[in-house]
């Protein structure tokens, strides 16, 4: 059973969820270096950044738990937590790589995972 703040946490992380996909969020970052990759720390903020943006609300916290190449069709999965806890998965996956700029698209799940009790 959802207490009234995770089901608000929920359906605040759905609005993410649904910003994200019906504007459809994309990244770019330029690594330097001949074998591109995105350290996970710099794709988590990225991530944060895009996800603030498309949706027009504040940063949330991003975690990812590897770096990611700039390979296109790589994927990683990153993980978006609410200030309850709660949390909701996010896709990254490369669509292109210009020299030492890799390109993603970002998506976050339909649905959240409620906080642990």
């Amino acid at each position: 059973m959802h207490s009234a703040r995770s089901t608000a946490a929920i359906r605040s992380l759905s609005a993410v969820a649904a910003g994200a996909l019906l504007v459809g969020c994309s990244g770019s970052v330029s690594v330097g270096n001949s074998d591109p990759k995105l350290s996970s720390d710099k794709l988590a903020t990225t991530v944060s950044e895009k996800l603030a943006a498309t949706t027009n609300q504040p940063e949330p916290d991003i975690t990812c738990p590897e770096d990611l190449a700039g390979k296109v069709g790589t994927t990683t999965r990153c993980t978006l937590t609410a200030n309850d806890g709660s949390t909701l998965g996010v896709s990254v996956k490369v669509t292109s790589v210009e020299g030492d700029q890799i390109n993603f698209d970002i998506k976050a799940d339909d649905t959240a995972s409620p906080a642990p009790n």
